[in-house]
Parts: structure tokens; sequence; C-alpha cells
């Protein structure tokens, strides 16, 4: 492993000591049940419901936070939409009224109706068909539907489609600049790339380690940093980058 590797696992080990495994995706449906051994579930082993939620979350989760989220596919549920079938039939403006928690409900609904017609048109209302290819050819199409940037479709293929997919979003950004792991010039992809050449191969471990990046952003490095108490603390770290 390179020297950047065993500094990505010790970080990801301060993390996980520090917040426990994490569950992810944090969906009751989908990926934080967990076997009688500890052991997250593999989407594959999801029903088509299960992994047509995440889906559907990754794509409303832009910009808010998970907790409207939730609102937003309980109405779903509730309204009997969580299956591509009903998604397809329902008109843009009812499911923007039913989405409407998760805010941008007018844009989000759109971009719902562009991912389900895909689906639909393509693979016959089979989400799991959809999702299960290749990683290259499932990004791919992802990126060709309007309003699916590259976090939204690596979170699908990660914790939807259960392939690896290194999701990089601004916590990943931020704590690695500080911490010498990364240039503020760095694009998207080559983020992606350290993370996924540096790490060891492995679904599991890169759901839980984003999932970590997620819960030290939020809690300590935040613009404003909050380093003091931080699992990440005693690493080696600038915040005025």
């Amino acid at each position: 492993m390179s020297r950047t590797g065993e500094t990505l696992m010790a970080m990801y080990e301060a993390m996980r000591a520090r917040f426990g495994h994490r569950g992810w995706w944090p969906s009751a449906a989908a990926t934080d049940v967990e076997t009688a051994e500890g052991k997250p579930v593999d989407p594959a082993t999801l029903p088509a419901e299960g992994r047509l939620e995440i889906a559907v979350g990754a794509i409303l989760t832009q910009n808010t936070n998970w907790i409207n989220v939730e609102k937003a596919i309980r109405n779903l549920r509730q309204a009997d939409c969580m299956s591509v079938g009903a998604l397809y039939a329902k008109p843009q403006a009812e499911i923007a009224g039913l989405i409407r928690p998760a805010g941008y409900y007018n844009v989000k609904a759109k971009r719902l109706k562009n991912f389900i017609a895909r689906v639909h048109e393509g693979f016959g209302d089979d989400v799991e068909a959809f999702l299960d290819r290749s990683v290259s050819t499932l990004r791919e199409e992802l990126l060709s539907i309007n309003g699916i940037g590259r976090e939204t479709a690596d979170s699908i293929i990660l914790y939807a489609a259960g392939k690896p997919s290194f999701v990089v979003d601004a916590y990943t950004v931020r704590i690695g600049v500080r911490h010498g792991l990364l240039s503020p010039e760095d694009d998207y992809e080559a983020v992606k790339e350290l993370f996924e050449s540096s790490l060891p191969q492995g679904v599991d471990l890169w759901k839980d380690y984003h999932a970590q990046l997620v819960e030290t952003g939020k809690r300590y490095c935040r613009p404003q940093a909050r380093c003091e108490g931080c699992p990440l603390e005693h690493f080696p770290h600038d915040v005025d980058v």
C-alpha cells in the first residue's frame, strides 16, 4: 500500500473508532439495515423497491439534508409511488408536490422523471437490470441523464448498485485539502482517482469511508474548522487552505 493509502486508512480507522460503522445508505428500507452478524446488507439482496429508493434518495438529497429527503420519500411511499411504473405514470407536477420537503422540488421532480424515463424506456421498468451492469457502463449512462451529476451518479452506483465507485463531495475535498492529500485545484475525477487508487478495493469500505467523511465534515471540518475533539485532529493539517 502506498504512503497515501496508509494515511487514508489511518484516518479511516480514527474516524470509525470515534463514530462507529455509519451503516449508510441512511434509509430504513435500504443499506443501513444490518444482518445478525452486524454486516451491512448487500444492495443486490434488496428488493427492487429498496434499490430504487436509494437511487431516488440520491437524486433528492442534492442541496438539502437527509431529514427532508426522508419526508419526501415517505410521501412517495404513502402515495404508492415507490416503483418505476408508478413514478413514470405520475405527472411531474404531482411528483413535485410529493417531494416538496426536499426543496427545489420542481427541478428535482424533472430530474427524477428523467431518471425514471430512462429505466422505463430502456429496461421495461426493471431497475435491477438497469443497475446490474459494469461500473463504467452504468456511470456513463447515469451521467448522460439530464440533471444527474458525478456525485449523484457515484452515490447510485455505490449504494444502490453495490458497485465500487467512490463518492466525492464537499466534505471529501475540504478534509483532503486541509490534510495535504489534495490540491484545491483538483477536480472531481482527480479526487475520485486518488481515493480509488489508494484505498483497498471494497464496496463496504468505500461506503463507510464516505459516510465517515460526511460525519467528520458535518461536526468538525466545517468552512470554519472546529479542530478540537475531531478524530483527525492529530493528523497534520492546515485549516487556512
